[in-house]
């Protein structure tokens, strides 16, 4: 599984990116500067800002760092006091041992506390006007009171009075400075000259790190921004932003409200935040198939130390691709060495699927969506591992890669062709694949979009091959029972029940509760055991075999349809061990096993049936 958090190794090649806001940072010397790491969500802009970070960090400049997600603290603080007090504080810390610097950010911090004070009456405020019970201190106070206020009083409350009381008193001499009584832009001009001499006097520049904005609520986005901008545009700081610029202004219009506001105003509201917009590049096919082959090497059983060689010589390759030079298997099988055989066969699947991962609607080279996509496909292999079931990956990865991206009423179409065909094959794709694959014109309508006519041409093809184990593992999506099965609440509860059970045997509790089914109900879960049970590629006792024995016992009649199940078997599914369990029915020596005989089955199956039927 791939994690979905930032990283600070690079897949794409977006250090060359990293170093260049590096580079505008470090020669702007004490000239304030803001940048914004713009792009869609799930683009990478948090890893952008994570390697910017880091290359700071590698430089020989003195920075101090200070990261904020605005949306950690969203519903639990005011967006301006929280940054307000992530910057406040890691200065004071910077400040130990530096008195004039001290002095200074002590001042700093205690206009911090102004703010945050202006807040809490103003939450208050807020509280009450709405009818809701205050937070925070005054509403200690506040409920303290309540209890005197209605005449039951007891001692309880004047001891919580005399506490709200005392807390109110330790708290304002925190809250209410300085003492003289200045007005909002006198405070803030002050916070602001303070802000500016505890640079000057600790000699360093402060990059702030703002990441997450987009994900907040409307209002707090615009508080953070509204914060940020005490502090852009000063002496010695360099604000990274990163957000979807397009959220952004969304919230900019939410925050005016009925107000009409033209684009260009909602443009001029954010332009004039950011002095330096850089755009995280979007992926294309080559960056793709790196991203995947590196991806696959980092999950490998290779040496960590092989590892970051590869991931070196993969961006040192991208850096290159403007002459032509290409990221394909070729190449970083080179690279390796003696590539292992999983690996390679890893990479083949990447080469594959990286132009549709990089030209679908759905997915458009998204490293988010990308890693999400081999997480699915990773779950359902393990699905088809624990179950038994045997399938081909590449088979898997394309059928995932049409459902997450295709025409959702043509893979139904697929699912049900596979379901319903005797050996999971849909025929009905042999045509399809062949104008897909050699050019011509697609001449169903439904499945002549470019995607489609991509997908078609992808190995493996489809319309020869056995679906059911792939159509079995992708069950995670496929729902049990559609809204056209008609059946009760309590026959629902009954089929989920026997498809997640592994019984060793036939179920005589689950059997007892089928019988009380409606006979219809019961030849309806039927169908559907029997269309999971034709995923499974091998019959030896898999909990498929026992579901259907659960039936038989249930009803005697649901025999005839499971027994022809079974006759229908390929010779290579059938397992010697399938041959003892199945005995015990009515028609397994006068029916299944005579069918058996006439395959091509292997020979201890033969000498299975030659066991039980002699």
């Amino acid at each position: 599984m791939w994690h979905d958090n930032e990283t600070q190794k690079d897949f794409v090649n977006f250090t060359a990116v990293a170093k260049t806001v590096s580079t505008l940072i470090q020669k702007s010397g004490s000239e304030p500067l803001s940048i914004g790491v713009c792009g869609g969500w799930g683009i990478g802009k948090s890893s952008m800002v994570s390697l910017i970070h880091q290359e700071l960090k590698n430089s020989e400049d003195d920075y101090l760092f200070i990261e904020f997600n605005a949306w950690l603290y969203q519903g639990f603080d005011d967006a301006r006091a929280s940054l307000m007090e992530a910057i406040a504080r890691p200065l004071l810390k910077k400040a130990e041992g530096n008195e004039s610097a001290m002095e200074k950010a002590k001042g700093f911090l205690k206009r911090v506390n102004w703010v945050r004070s202006a807040g809490v009456v103003a939450g208050t405020a807020a509280s009450l006007s709405l009818g809701l019970p205050p937070v925070g201190l005054l509403g200690e106070i506040w409920k303290a009171g309540q209890g005197i206020a209605d005449g039951d009083i007891t001692e309880d409350d004047f001891e919580a009075a005399q506490q709200a009381a005392k807390k109110g008193a330790e708290t304002g001499k925190k809250l209410l400075k300085p003492k003289e009584k200045k007005s909002p832009p006198e405070e803030i001009d002050h916070l602001r000259e303070l802000f500016k001499q505890t640079l000057k006097a600790l000699d360093v520049k402060l990059v702030v790190l703002v990441d997450d904005l987009d994900r907040c609520l409307p209002e707090v986005a615009i508080s953070t921004l509204e914060a940020m901008r005490l502090f852009l545009f000063m002496e010695n700081t360099s604000f990274i932003i990163a957000a979807d610029d397009t959220m952004i202004r969304q919230a900019v219009r939410s925050h005016f409200g009925k107000i009409e506001i033209d684009d260009d105003l909602v443009t001029n509201y954010f332009d004039k935040l950011i002095q330096i917009p850089v755009r995280v590049p979007p992926l294309g096919t080559q960056e793709v198939r790196a991203f995947l082959f590196l991806l696959f090497v980092s999950r490998s059983n290779l040496p960590e130390e092989k590892k970051e060689e590869v991931r070196q010589s993969v961006c040192g390759r991208l850096s290159e691709s403007w002459q032509g030079n290409s990221v394909d298997q070729k190449y970083i099988e080179s690279v390796i060495g003696n590539c292992p055989e999983e690996l390679s066969s890893e990479f083949e699947l990447a080469t594959r699927i990286a132009p549709l991962m990089t030209t679908s609607e759905k997915i458009r080279g998204n490293p988010r969506l990308i890693k999400r996509f081999l997480n699915t496909l990773s779950i359902r292999l393990a699905i088809a591992k624990s179950q038994e079931v045997s399938v081909d990956e590449a088979a898997l990865a394309k059928m995932l890669l049409f459902e997450r991206c295709g025409n959702q009423t043509l893979y139904a179409t697929l699912v049900r062709a596979i379901n319903e065909s005797e050996d999971g094959k849909p025929e009905f794709l042999a045509d399809l694949e062949k104008e897909a694959r050699t050019g011509k014109p697609i001449l169903d309508d439904e499945w002549s979009d470019e995607f489609s006519r991509q997908w078609l041409s992808l190995s493996p093809q489809f319309a020869d091959l056995d679906l059911r184990g792939v159509v079995y593992a992708s069950k995670d999506y496929l729902p049990i029972v559609s809204s056209g099965d008609h059946l009760s609440p309590e026959a629902v509860q009954v089929l989920e029940t026997l498809l997640s059970s592994k019984p060793k045997g036939a179920s005589k509790v689950l059997a007892d509760e089928l019988k009380i089914l409606p006979k219809r109900e019961r030849v309806l879960i039927t169908e559907k055991v029997l269309s999971r049970a034709r995923s499974e590629q091998k019959w030896g006792t898999p909990p498929a075999l026992y579901h259907l024995l659960t039936l038989i016992k249930a009803d005697g009649e649901l025999e005839v349809p499971i027994s022809r199940f079974f006759k229908n078997l390929l010779g290579v599914q059938i397992d010697a061990s399938i041959v003892p369990t199945l005995s015990s029915l009515q028609l397994a020596k006068k029916e299944i096993f005579p069918e058996w005989l006439n395959k091509d089955i292997s020979t201890p199956v033969k000498k299975a049936i030659e066991v039980e039927t002699t």
